[in-house]
């Protein structure tokens, strides 16, 4: 055996991480960086919990000790084909000075700092859709790149081609002149049909990686929110905000007692387990879609609007909670 497939890694499944499947557990760890990776390694038998093998879907507990040896897989198998990198990219609008698409699941957006998983990342997607550098205005690990979404959320993303389209589009970012639009699925039911939340957010003070809403010391944020559908225990709501901070939906919803179904990071105290019933579909991630983008043209200065369907997994979820 090699010196590499000998390296075994060992992490503590943490309080806010219960009833987390194990494939998405392993996905959030660095030297994996991916579902399907995680998916591989457990089939491969590189992966024990608390001395037992599990299967991918198998739910972890607060305590458990996880263990995985990523030198079991082959580089071959943690670095998808290009052809297959290329699917994932699902255009919505291109020209010569920008690139809008329907973000999927589980694609970070920039280039990840590790180079371990070689996981697909939108930077070097466009990238290799385009065939051509993308702008650089924002930093060499960041070609295109103007605003973000998280790895788990999709929807509408725009990417600038130029370092003019970058400039022009950031600025519209960080003036608050887009239109952003994004559907979420929560659990509970809001007191008001709609209503502001508007609390500061910051990094929170012992995990680094985690945003926070505070009573001072932090920044201003807005979230507007209307309820489209009630259910019994959940809610399909429409969600505008008006800031741009780091994970404000997630944390703003979870401020008020809503947090998104999915979501093992911020959950909300009055969600003992943050679980759906087994017999619901389980998306496996944060039920939030970047649904609508509205900007300017960086070239033209035209009003533009673009909206991505909302995806499968949110879609199946709805239909059952509306019991069909």
């Amino acid at each position: 055996m090699s010196e590499a497939e000998q390296i075994t890694h060992s992490r503590r499944v943490e309080d806010e991480e219960e009833r987390v499947r194990l494939d998405v557990f392993l996905s959030q760890q660095p030297e994996l960086g991916s579902r399907s990776v995680a998916k591989l390694l457990i089939k491969a038998g590189g992966v024990e919990v608390d001395g037992r093998v599990l299967k991918a879907g198998a739910y972890l507990k607060p305590g458990q000790e996880v263990r995985f040896s990523p030198g079991l897989l082959p580089p071959e198998e943690t670095s998808p084909p290009a052809s297959e990198w290329s699917q994932e990219l699902k255009v919505l609008f291109e020209d010569p000075h920008m690139l809008v698409i329907n973000k999927q699941i589980g694609i970070a957006a920039h280039r990840p700092s590790s180079h371990h998983s070689h996981e697909p990342n939108i930077a070097d997607l466009a990238t290799r859709h385009c065939g051509e550098r993308l702008s650089i205005a924002a930093g060499e690990d960041r070609p295109g790149i103007v605003h973000r979404l998280d790895k788990d959320t999709t929807g509408v993303m725009v990417l600038a081609k130029t370092d003019e389209a970058s400039h022009f589009l950031r600025s519209q970012f960080k003036a608050r002149t887009t239109q952003k639009e994004y559907r979420a699925i929560a659990f509970g039911n809001p007191r008001f049909d709609s209503d502001y939340v508007e609390r500061m957010i910051a990094t929170h003070p012992r995990m680094g990686d985690r945003m926070t809403v505070v009573q001072e010391g932090g920044k201003a944020a807005s979230t507007y929110y209307e309820v489209i559908e009630r259910f019994a225990e959940h809610c399909y709501l429409r969600c505008l905000p008006k800031t741009g901070r780091t994970h404000q939906i997630r944390v703003h919803l979870m401020s008020i007692g809503h947090s998104i179904v999915g979501d093992r990071v911020y959950r909300s105290r009055n969600v003992r387990t943050g679980a759906l019933p087994e017999a619901a579909p389980d998306p496996g991630r944060q039920c939030l879609h970047a649904m609508r983008l509205g900007i300017k043209h960086p070239r033209t200065h035209e009003d533009m609007s673009f909206e991505a369907p909302l995806p499968r997994d949110m879609e199946e979820l709805l239909r059952w909670l509306r019991g069909g």
